[in-house]
């Protein structure tokens, strides 16, 4: 217990150091320390000195010998997250990493201690990451897999799929088709700080947030921009279905509930939802496609 509560004061430490370095590439110049930044022979001597007595302070030496290596690897992964991840709380989980392979690693192996570890602290890392994601990875692989099923499926027909359609392009019963798009209620919910990749000669990453209007700006360009984006909304809305189109007005526009517009329709609140996934995956779809964008 002495050992972790050591790690655990160490993770708080590099949370703070990680939080008041300056913003950039923060992967980039903790590299070079990881690589070098003692003699091997010490790492050795530390080594030898942890395997004969295990005791709580060589291991916290190993420990703050390979930091580096978290800043590393936390780094490396920042890269591809939003911002709204920080930096900090990416080191924290992946001191934990550090503590798991320096527990689980054995010299005589013959395997260097940074490959493995690296693996472990990104390991870490990832599965701290997806705990905080509270939509199942299987239900987003699902939302996927139904938008690319839309996209083949209205090139192939030129026509907008039918439910059975789709279910049969996805090899699944109408019914599984169905729970499905009740399970992906809340991918519908949108992070404005989310990073989308666009396409093409020079790939970059943008966020929605980069696409909302300043109010207090007049830049016309900007506004051109955003009538034209409102356009292919418009024009993304009149190729739904004539119930999900109405689900989408009533619901976005009208300000109506989704039991309020299921008294409309006449059918449940359950249905509602469906056609309102339903609707939200063909219009991410569709935008997507013609944006070109690729979902990350």
């Amino acid at each position: 217990m002495q050992g972790r509560s050591n790690a655990i004061v160490f993770a708080e430490r590099s949370t703070r150091m990680a939080r008041s370095e300056t913003k950039g590439k923060p992967g980039t110049s903790t590299a070079k320390k990881a690589d070098g930044a003692k003699p091997e022979q010490d790492a050795g001597r530390m080594w030898a000195t942890y395997k004969a007595d295990r005791s709580p302070e060589a291991r916290e030496q190993l420990i703050l010998h390979y930091s580096p290596l978290v800043k590393y690897v936390a780094g490396r992964v920042s890269s591809g997250l939003p911002p709204s991840v920080e930096f900090g709380d990416l080191v924290s989980y992946g001191v934990f990493g550090l503590l798991d392979a320096i527990d689980k690693y054995d010299p005589d192996r013959g395997i260097k201690f940074e490959t493995y570890a690296i693996a472990r602290i990104k390991g870490a890392i990832i599965d701290e990451l997806r705990a905080d994601d509270w939509v199942p990875r299987s239900v987003r692989f699902k939302a996927r897999e139904i938008e690319r099923a839309y996209i083949a499926l209205e090139s192939e027909l030129r026509r907008i799929p039918t439910d059975e359609e789709v279910a049969e392009k996805l090899g699944v019963t109408l019914d599984e088709y169905l729970n499905l798009l009740g399970k992906m209620s809340l991918i519908s919910l949108v992070a404005l700080d989310e990073l989308w990749t666009v396409s093409g000669d020079r790939p970059d990453k943008i966020s929605l947030a980069d696409t909302v209007e300043d109010v207090k700006i007049k830049d016309p360009s900007k506004t051109f921009e955003i009538e034209e984006m409102k356009d292919m909304i418009a024009g993304a809305i009149n190729h739904l279905p004539e119930r999900e189109r109405i689900v989408v007005s009533l619901y976005y526009f009208e300000g109506l509930t989704m039991r309020e517009i299921g008294e409309v329709l006449s059918v449940t609140e359950s249905r509602v939802c469906q056609m309102h996934t339903k609707a939200i995956l063909r219009l991410r779809a569709r935008l997507g496609t013609s944006l070109g964008f690729d979902y990350d």
